[in-house]
């Protein structure tokens, strides 16, 4: 069966976390302090408000036609806060850099308690048979594939600033590059799939893309309109975390490759819907 390789998945995971605690301007993370109400509604919406919108999605009498493995994709990726690359993407696309950095690392820490317990309340919800999510296991494999790296890198930061600042952008370039080498590799793997996966799971685009919309409308709707802050808001809750999602997906579905093509489906789903919005945003802040 395709699967990717979890060495790959670990070491991409471990790279972009790292890279994020280099390239933190510790300065600037005092400013949790001036937006402590903005970060945990940012908070509560990445990691709570998405799953639930998710959930109550694939409860809707038309999303029961649904497949598991579509089910499983979707799912993954609404618990999987944390958007790898949210950073970048706030500060290129008019959003607040520093505050898309500190609801990252607020996502990653709340992860570790929020994906087990969203994990196990999915699997009884629907009553998922064969994927016995423990706990602890997965909170051991966020705490060591996100939590770890990123205080190694923070640290880093923090005892060699210069060699921080010297290595940040080439860290940042190799994180992507293992981030776009994990996702080539699984569509490699699994392309002869593909076809097959969406012509069999037609009606998993519009539900996918219906979970991606609202995660934009709630992102922006948790802000006081201001057009930088909506940016970083809805970019935090639309992106998720798919080598995170492939990770648990080669954990608990080994077997089952659609799984990882619905999490690259949904990856897909979220790059070409964020177009428009952003579009829109820019003509604002214009």
């Amino acid at each position: 069966m395709a699967q990717s390789p979890p060495l790959l998945v670990t070491a991409t995971l471990f790279a972009i976390m790292f890279a994020l605690g280099v390239g933190l301007p510790l300065d600037g993370l005092g400013r949790w302090q001036q937006h402590r109400g903005l970060l945990l509604r940012g908070l509560i919406g990445t990691c709570l408000l998405v799953p639930v919108a998710a959930a109550l999605l694939l409860l809707l009498p038309p999303t029961m036609a649904l497949s598991q493995p579509a089910r499983f994709s979707i799912a993954l990726m609404a618990v999987c806060p944390s958007a790898p690359l949210l950073m970048r993407k706030a500060g290129k696309q008019g959003g607040d850099r520093i505050l898309a950095a500190l609801l990252q690392v607020a996502a990653a820490l709340a992860a570790i308690i929020t994906i087990p317990l969203l994990a196990s309340g999915f699997t009884r919800i629907f009553g998922v048979e064969g994927w016995q999510v423990q706990s602890h296991h997965v909170a051991a494999q966020v705490a060591l594939v996100q939590l770890l790296p990123l205080l190694l890198g923070l640290l880093f930061r923090r005892f060699a600033p210069r060699w921080a600042s010297r290595l940040e952008n080439p860290l940042d370039r190799v994180a992507n590059g293992l981030l776009l080498l994990l996702v080539l590799v699984v569509l490699w793997k699994t392309a002869p799939l593909l076809v097959t996966y969406v012509g069999a799971n037609l009606i998993a685009l519009p539900v996918m893309a219906a979970l991606v919309l609202i995660s934009l409308a709630l992102g922006y709707g948790l802000t006081n309109r201001d057009p930088c802050l909506g940016v970083t808001l809805a970019l935090a809750t639309s992106m998720r975390n798919p080598g995170l999602a492939l990770l648990l997906a080669g954990i608990y579905a080994p077997e089952v490759p659609a799984v990882k093509l619905g999490i690259l489906v949904y990856l897909l789903m979220t790059v070409l819907l964020s177009i428009p919005f952003l579009s829109w945003q820019r003509r604002l802040q214009a």
